[in-house]
């Protein structure tokens, strides 16, 4: 067992505030736009976007008559979240309470590492992951859901009903949180969480529907979409743009995507392949037998991914949902994610080069965006792969080579409060 000093601790707790304050002021600097970053702006979507459904909203409706809203519910409340602040003005006040939900993050990381079986890893790969997107992470409202997310499996540790709520909360901010619930210990852990995810999730819904109508037209629009640009399936008309497909890139549903010959053909490919990637989490689900306090952490881990990668979209903002699940995974010692996660940091900033630093590249399909997206999208794929194994190899009897049963190293043993019964 390694024992740290108090000094010790300390210092690494200041040493990881100043990098985080750090590279946050950064951060700040761009979306306020003191420093201008090459490509799009990415802060239209707060000033333009999402100030423009802040005005629907007030008025008394979800944007019903427009196709970019695609969220649950519970977004109006990010959307409606800077009248918290109303000496700034709408964009501002949004930036500072990402900023705010960023630190709150950060501080339950600090919180969870500081007890017994457990590290400050979490934290880092947090402080420096989250800056790696650029500032499109503090212009869009996901990093507010994976705060819901990280808070929900942290407390899961103990309180498995306010997992199941937080959860619920974050399903109707942004659907992936309900991937959360994937993995929590057989037994009275899941009947907890899973009862108070079902009745959280059922009276907020009821509430939105009364409250605000449309609350579901967004399901609509979803299903429309097509098949955006930097996505996986996309990467077959990224190539074949290079020998004469004749499709082109539109800008529709708020993002850019292909149309044209066989885009509708990969889009049903994309959708399959998801419904795949799920029965695998069903079938390891119905045979993993040995649950540590990390296993609901890995397994959401490897959902998020799982999702992301199926996905037909891949917006850059995406990738700071499995930063935050890797980093509560790397809190557990006996966690096996850490590879996976690193994978996950390379990919993200990766993903800074391609948006918004080369997107002109990517939209014209030419060699340095076609490289940006392979290598992007190539490293969630070997992440994903490598976090599927993983959970498999040490949840899953006689998954280990030579063993009848796992065995579960002493740091794993060390935080595993029952297997499964």
């Amino acid at each position: 067992m390694t024992v740290r000093t108090g000094m010790s601790d300390r210092g690494v707790r200041g040493l990881t505030l100043a990098v985080w304050g750090l590279t946050r002021a950064v951060l700040l600097l761009c979306v306020f736009k003191v420093f201008t970053v090459p490509g799009p702006d990415v802060t239209s979507d707060v000033s333009v976007i999402y100030q423009g459904w802040y005005q629907v909203l007030r008025a008394g409706s979800y944007p019903l008559d427009d196709v970019t809203w695609q969220y649950p519910p519970a977004a109006a409340l990010a959307v409606l979240s800077p009248d918290l602040l109303p000496f700034l003005e709408y964009a501002s006040a949004f930036f500072v309470l990402v900023l705010l939900c960023d630190a709150l993050v950060l501080g339950l990381l600090l919180y969870a590492g500081s007890r017994p079986g457990t590290r400050d890893a979490g934290a880092w790969l947090w402080v420096v992951g989250v800056p790696l997107l650029g500032p499109t992470v503090y212009a869009r409202y996901d990093l507010m859901v994976t705060a819901v997310a990280v808070a929900a499996l942290l407390a899961g540790v103990r309180h498995p009903r306010v997992l199941g709520a937080l959860a619920a909360f974050g399903t109707l901010l942004k659907v992936w949180p309900v991937l959360l619930l994937v993995g929590t210990a057989r037994g009275r852990d899941t009947r907890r969480s899973w009862s108070a995810a079902a009745v959280t999730a059922a009276v907020l819904a009821l509430a939105a529907a009364v409250v605000l109508p449309g609350a579901f037209a967004f399901l609509t629009f979803q299903r429309d979409r097509g098949l955006e640009i930097e996505s996986l399936g996309a990467l077959v008309f990224h190539v074949a743009r290079q020998f004469g497909w004749e499709g082109r890139v539109e800008l529709r549903y708020g993002s850019m995507e292909f149309a044209g010959p066989h885009v509708a053909l990969v889009s049903t490919l994309a959708l399959a392949l998801s419904v795949l990637a799920f029965g695998w989490l069903l079938v390891w689900r119905l045979r993993a037998r040995t649950f540590a306090v990390h296993t609901p952490a890995d397994a959401a881990f490897t959902a998020v991914l799982l999702f992301t990668v199926t996905s037909r979209v891949i917006s850059p903002q995406y990738m700071v949902w499995p930063l935050g699940v890797g980093a509560v995974c790397l809190v557990f010692r006996g966690s096996r994610m850490a590879l996976p996660s690193v994978v996950v940091l390379v990919a993200t900033a990766v993903t800074l080069l391609e948006f918004p630093l080369g997107f002109a590249h990517v939209v014209a399909s030419d060699a340095e965006g076609v490289t940006l997206m392979a290598v992007r999208n190539g490293l969630l794929v070997a992440a994903t792969l490598i976090a599927g194994r993983r959970l498999w190899r040490d949840t899953v009897p006689g998954a280990r080579r030579g063993c009848a049963a796992p065995q579960l190293s002493r740091a794993a043993r060390a935080d595993t409060p029952a297997s499964a019964p």
